[in-house]
């Protein structure tokens, strides 16, 4: 059930923002006077969902997701039409228009995603505002994933700073770490500043984590597995473990890691509960779990939240619009460092619809088209054929040098960025598919 959910919410997520790229192309294209021939979310290769002929222009829906199109007369695209490309212009093609009718016309796409994205954080910070703990209130400071801790950091560990540059979210700093390439982090332990280096060939490491960090607290039961060890042996929600087989523990880690996940065994687990003391025998099952969930970090600390005003929530949307796609070139940048290797990283749907949750919320929801809208626009500006990026590399010399490129040249061109394309999405998509079999 919560792959379906997944799905649906990446498919709703797609559609939308399909048809408001394509909306844009559209727009501007009849803004101009140029014929629209078909409008379509997905591709109809073959055969169409449906379609339904409106004026000059058939909308439709194809059957293969993996994107939506405009076909616009006159001009060379994925459709290869040759046939009309032979015939006299007409008026209303888009080669009979001026250089830079047609280069807005291609930037159309772009700069809906762009104000989509942004109108969208806009309308999450006015209706939902924004919730988080600052790093400040992590009274038990963080706990690190082993890579971290390879690198120095120890669980309890308070990060204060990323070269010098104070740090408010705790949730923002795996991300700055890589994407900033952060060389020095400032933390605070038992009262002390220290520096932490990164060297510099961790990168690669730190991008395959997926578990970074998380606030530290106490080894407290917040929800039992019906049928679990811990059931069986009589505990209840709230709990507190203080030793393992009589070694103290006072935290979660260091519950986790003094049981050490080991299956089909038995612990005596010694717990608070209230004022007193309960000694509990307990048989982990054959994943080496006891079952139970630990409270969460937000039981312990008090979130800041923030509202905005209708005329606040504006300038926030854009800066968060603004923060993101700074972040995505920055991580894009990263793709063409082999140290890096981040094009390891590079996933197809698989991992796309991963990272909505699996129930579905609102407030996720918006803020995860907000944020594909933003890759969208930006994979879509690159200078390569067959995306609206190639297009305007051509309009763009056109423009400068006074030359039209020939449409033979047109017709390769957009031959080999199609098989450009399509080879990155074969790519990323074995990526998700190692990605499985590897977990």
């Amino acid at each position: 059930m919560d792959v379906l959910i997944k799905i649906a919410q990446l498919l709703v997520s797609l559609s939308i923002l399909i048809v408001m790229h394509e909306l844009g192309h559209y727009v501007l294209s009849r803004i101009f006077k140029v014929r629209v021939e078909k409008f379509f979310l997905f591709f109809d290769a073959g055969f169409s969902l449906f379609q339904k002929k409106i004026g000059d222009t058939v909308y439709g829906i194809g059957w293969l997701p993996l994107g939506g199109y405009v076909k616009i007369s006159g001009m060379i695209d994925e459709s290869m039409d040759r046939e009309q490309m032979k015939q006299p212009p007409q008026p209303w093609e888009f080669r009979s228009k001026k250089a830079w009718q047609r280069l807005l016309i291609m930037l159309g796409g772009v700069i809906v995603n762009f104000i989509l994205a942004i109108f969208i954080y806009i309308l999450v910070f006015f209706r939902w505002g924004e919730s988080y703990v600052p790093v400040d209130r992590l009274e038990y400071g963080l706990m690190f994933d082993s890579t971290f801790v390879e690198m120095g950091l120890q669980h309890g560990d308070q990060i204060i700073a990323l070269d010098g540059e104070e740090v408010e979210k705790w949730k923002s700093i795996h991300h700055d770490i890589v994407v900033n390439e952060t060389q020095v982090i400032q933390v605070q332990r038992d009262g002390q500043l220290i520096d932490i280096p990164i060297p510099s060939d961790m990168v690669s490491q730190l991008l395959k984590i997926e578990f970074a960090m998380e606030p530290r607290v106490p080894a407290e039961i917040g929800a039992l597995v019906e049928g679990g060890g811990l059931v069986k042996a009589g505990a209840q929600a709230g709990d507190r473990f203080i030793a393992v087989n009589g070694k103290p523990v006072s935290f979660y880690d260091e519950f986790i890691f003094t049981t050490g996940g080991v299956p089909n065994t038995d612990f005596d687990l010694l717990a608070l509960r209230g004022a007193d003391t309960v000694m509990m025998e307990v048989t982990t099952d054959q994943d080496g779990k006891f079952g139970f969930y630990n409270k969460s970090y937000l039981e312990y600390f008090d979130p800041v939240v923030v509202k905005y005003s209708f005329f606040q929530s504006f300038p926030a949307g854009i800066k968060r619009g603004i923060d993101i796609t700074k972040s995505y070139l920055k991580q894009l940048k990263m793709l063409f460092k082999p140290e890096t290797r981040a094009y390891e990283e590079l996933g197809g749907f698989i991992k796309i619809g991963s990272i909505f949750p699996s129930t579905w919320d609102w407030q996720s929801f918006w803020n995860m088209t907000a944020f594909l809208s933003i890759i969208l626009a930006i994979m879509n500006i690159l200078p390569i054929p067959a995306l609206d990026g190639g297009h305007v590399m051509f309009l763009l010399f056109e423009m400068i040098s006074g030359r039209k490129p020939g449409d033979k040249f047109l017709e390769y061109a957009q031959i080999v960025g199609m098989v450009i394309l399509l080879s990155l999405l074969l790519y990323a998509n074995l990526n998700d598919i190692i990605g499985l079999f590897n977990k």
